[in-house]
């Protein structure tokens, strides 16, 4: 069905094209600066490294519902070789293929288009068969560490995961950044936890991918109000799904990636971190979340680590 005025009108609301420069291919990062980082640094308290992703794995959370979106495939190609000749040094090596999107990644500013266009106003067919993301590739993200705010919207209910099928509002983010007790700022990376991931952690990938909570349409507009620089969770779409509008599909990504520049991300593993701040009594950390600089790529792995 054709985007409704509805998504329009969200969008003029929270557009960035021209923002920061006609040339601009990097959207919200930018709001990550040098303060912003120097402040970030002082939510280092105990020291504590927590990872954020999934491991990299053929058992991975594809289900096949995303057609060519595989998980990780591990060959090894080398074997204790003694390449330099008999009794020499002996070397082992290994390729994988899979997916860029397979586990936990960030989605690119080309990951979606609507209407033709990518964000700050690039035509879609920008993006090839050879060459992927002739502009807005992933490899343009700058390196990606600033604030983290865990907003965690399963605790602010009172459980440990939302029921699948779960819009979560702006009322809900609301909720739970005064759980957090802290206020959501420019260039912070908020990540929103509804607890999805727990389906796939127990072993059961099929629950996890479908039906799942996520993020509601009226979201992009509370992150654009407080300048987030990117979003991520821990469900398989980001936002709800099947989705709240029938037949409207994806259209967060497309306020999200096209519209405000911002990158989001998914299956991010957010169930050690709920535990250590809760138990901490402060949910903002240092976050470092730089994407692999996949040449064109329009979108990219990336192993966060929340520094508490």
């Amino acid at each position: 069905m054709p985007l409704p005025q509805d998504f329009h009108d969200i969008a003029k609301r929270v557009n960035n094209w021209g923002r920061w420069g006609a040339d601009d291919e990097i959207g919200t990062l930018n709001l990550i600066t040098e303060q912003v980082v120097r402040e970030a640094a002082g939510c280092v308290h105990s020291g504590r490294r927590i990872p954020l992703a999934l491991p990299l794995q053929q058992d991975g959370v594809q289900t096949g519902m995303i057609p060519g979106r595989v998980n990780p495939l591990h060959t090894m190609i080398a074997i204790n070789q003694e390449i330099f000749g008999p009794g020499t040094v002996a070397t082992s090596d290994d390729a994988v293929t899979m997916g860029l999107q397979a586990a936990t990644h960030w989605d690119g500013l080309t990951h979606v288009s609507h209407s033709g266009r990518l964000y700050n106003n690039r035509p879609a067919d920008s993006i090839t068969a050879h060459r992927g993301a002739t502009a807005l590739g992933i490899e343009k993200a700058t390196p990606i560490a600033s604030r983290g705010i865990l907003l965690d919207v399963a605790r602010a209910h009172g459980t440990d995961r939302l029921p699948g099928g779960y819009a979560v509002t702006p009322q809900d983010l609301d909720a739970a950044e005064e759980l957090a007790g802290t206020t959501v700022r420019a260039g912070d990376i908020a990540l929103v936890r509804t607890g999805q991931l727990r389906h796939y952690l127990d072993g059961d990938r099929q629950a996890y991918a479908f039906p799942s909570p996520g993020l509601s349409l009226r979201t992009p507009e509370w992150f654009r109000a407080r300048d987030v620089a990117a979003v991520a969770n821990d469900t398989l779409t980001f936002e709800i799904f099947p989705p709240e509008i029938e037949d409207l599909w994806l259209p967060v990504h497309a306020l999200h990636l096209v519209e405000m520049g911002m990158l989001q991300g998914q299956n991010w593993n957010l169930e050690e971190l709920s535990t250590a701040c809760a138990e901490a009594g402060r949910h903002a950390f240092f976050l470092s979340a730089t994407a692999e600089p996949f040449v064109g790529g329009s979108g990219a792995p990336v192993a966060p680590v929340a520094i508490l």
